[in-house]
């Protein structure tokens, strides 16, 4: 294997491995090879598409039907796994290789409770009598964090959260003390703080047990930052590899150097006028949600903001940062009108908001985290961004169309854009498509809730590029709700931390990144690099607030 270390003390290895779609023989995979040494961290990185996860569901034979291996060897500790038996599968799985999935909810069967799955692997694989099971899974429960071990075993997964059930997802795997963990993208769904926990819990458990770990993901500050050595992967096949400090501080191949420049970094500091009246203004915002009702119980109304301010003004960029639950996208959607207030008041251009309700709705756009949910399947690209000036005055249907050609072309998608629908674009383009139906009225205030969240590095960067060029040639404001600090970092231009419900600290974007005041705030830096980049095309990590 080209630029990478054979270790003679092999765990697993894999050779001249490749897969192609059965019919048309179009290949996904392509001569792949790879070693793994007992307790050690590799990584696997690239963007979707590029075969990581194929790859390494190949290694356990769960591939798609339509996929077959056309050519290669899989050893794990000598022994042939592209030729074993059912039942030798069924033994290897999860007794020897253990999988943790990127969405635990998929994972975890919502109709069986928590014990009962956890106690599943145990019954199989293991001769322990009910107690003892029961004794391992409370122990485990508490190692990985769960706060009721006793009350999750009766509990189902829609009752966690999404950090909480990937620690549950976790312990599963763990419970049978695999000599190697696959982990397919275990963090992309959670924030930052949540998955530096997760993963600082995965290699915690994973080194007592002396168990290698197989991190498969996208996110090149998470991988470089835990594994010894990484591969890179690109359309299929393996384009370098070798030692991560050696190959993020020189890389050789072009797609690598394209991935490490596409991470985020500190944009430039603007100079706004902010002595005029804010474009909106939020003050004292609560919102209350109406609890549960239940037979012998009153409901409980639950408060998700408690007194919440906030001033954006015109051509400002305000990022509302925190974690999952923090109240960033309740306080987004009530500004925006979505949910009702129960007390406080919102202000539009110094008059409130209700005054001219039509108003405000025609200059209050939103951009949401997933554009394939918010996007009409059974419309044409052209026709969703025209829908958006439906009730635009003084535009006929001709200049409507026309606008609505030209938005598109705005965002990069002219030409034969127009006519197609959106499960023919790609996740990128799909949110290009929501960018465009937000700016086509020409709003003069947007809300962006996580919009970059679900993208690939570079695609990621390339929408932020796009909403920096467009912010800077209409100058509307925004508020950028986002997990993900890096890419705060590079759009904004203040910074509100949230924290249960609650704004916990605010101010200019520089303050706030080099000189936090609050323990949250530092907690929620210290999750992400400060990037560097260097002559050779590569970066330099260094973690904030650690000593």
């Amino acid at each position: 294997m080209s630029g990478a270390e054979v270790h003679t003390n092999t765990l697993l290895s894999v050779r001249g491995l490749s897969l192609a779609v059965a019919g048309s023989g179009r290949q996904v995979v392509k001569d792949v090879s790879f070693d793994i040494a007992p307790g050690e961290i590799f990584g696997i990185v690239g963007e979707s598409g590029s075969g990581k996860t194929l790859t390494t569901r190949s290694l356990i034979r769960l591939l798609p039907q339509a996929i077959t291996v056309t050519s290669g060897l899989v050893q794990y500790k000598g022994r042939d796994a592209l030729g074993m038996t059912h039942r030798e599968l069924r033994d290897l799985r999860g007794a020897e290789i253990g999988v943790v999935f990127q969405e635990p909810m998929t994972s975890l069967n919502p109709s069986m409770t928590i014990g009962r799955q956890l106690e599943e692997g145990l019954i199989l694989h293991t001769k322990l009598q009910p107690e003892e099971r029961r004794h391992r899974i409370l122990d485990m429960l508490k190692r990985v964090g769960i706060r009721d071990p006793e009350g999750a075993l009766t509990a189902y997964p829609h009752e966690f959260s999404g950090g909480m059930r990937q620690r549950i997802m976790l312990a599963s795997v763990m419970l049978l003390k695999p000599a190697l963990l696959i982990a397919d993208e275990p963090t992309t769904a959670l924030d930052a703080v949540i998955q530096r926990d997760v993963m600082e819990l995965m290699v915690e458990l994973t080194q007592a047990e002396g168990t290698a770990v197989l991190l498969i993901s996208h996110d090149l500050p998470m991988v470089a930052r835990y594994t010894s050595r990484i591969v890179v992967m690109e359309k299929g096949s393996i384009v370098e590899a070798g030692r991560t400090e050696d190959l993020l501080d020189a890389p050789q191949h072009s797609y690598t150097k394209k991935l490490l420049q596409s991470l985020p970094l500190r944009g430039e500091v603007r100079v706004l006028d902010t002595a005029k009246a804010p474009m909106v203004s939020a003050k004292d915002i609560v919102v209350d949600y109406p609890g549960r009702k239940s037979f012998l119980k009153k409901a409980q109304a639950k408060r998700a903001l408690h007194g919440v301010s906030i001033d954006i003004h015109e051509g400002e960029v305000v990022a509302l940062v925190g974690g999952s639950g923090s109240g960033k996208t309740t306080l987004g959607r009530t500004i925006a009108g979505l949910v009702k207030e129960s007390s406080g008041n919102i202000q539009f251009q110094g008059r409130s908001r209700d005054a001219d309700w039509r108003d405000y709705r025609l200059n209050c756009q939103m951009v949401f985290q997933d554009p394939y949910s918010s996007l009409d399947p059974r419309m044409t690209i052209l026709a969703l961004v025209e829908e958006a000036l439906r009730l635009v005055p003084d535009l006929d249907r001709a200049a409507k169309r026309q606008r609505a050609r030209e938005v598109l072309e705005e965002v990069g998608l002219g030409g034969d854009f127009a006519d197609r629908y959106p499960h023919e674009l790609s996740g990128g383009q799909r949110q290009r498509v929501a960018i465009a139906r937000a700016i086509a009225r020409r709003p003069r205030f947007l809300i962006a809730d996580e919009p970059v969240s679900a993208l690939d590095v570079t695609v990621r960067a390339q929408v932020l590029d796009l909403f920096s060029d467009l912010q800077k040639r209409y100058g509307f404001s925004c508020l950028f709700i986002s997990h993900d600090l890096g890419v705060v970092e590079q759009v904004a231009d203040r910074v509100v931390v949230m924290q249960d419900g609650r704004i916990i600290e605010q101010g200019d974007r520089d303050t706030i990144f080099d000189n936090p005041q609050e323990a949250y705030t530092r907690r929620l830096l210290s999750a992400i690099p400060a990037l560097a980049i260097n002559e050779q095309g590569g970066v330099k990590l260094k973690w904030r607030l650690e000593a």
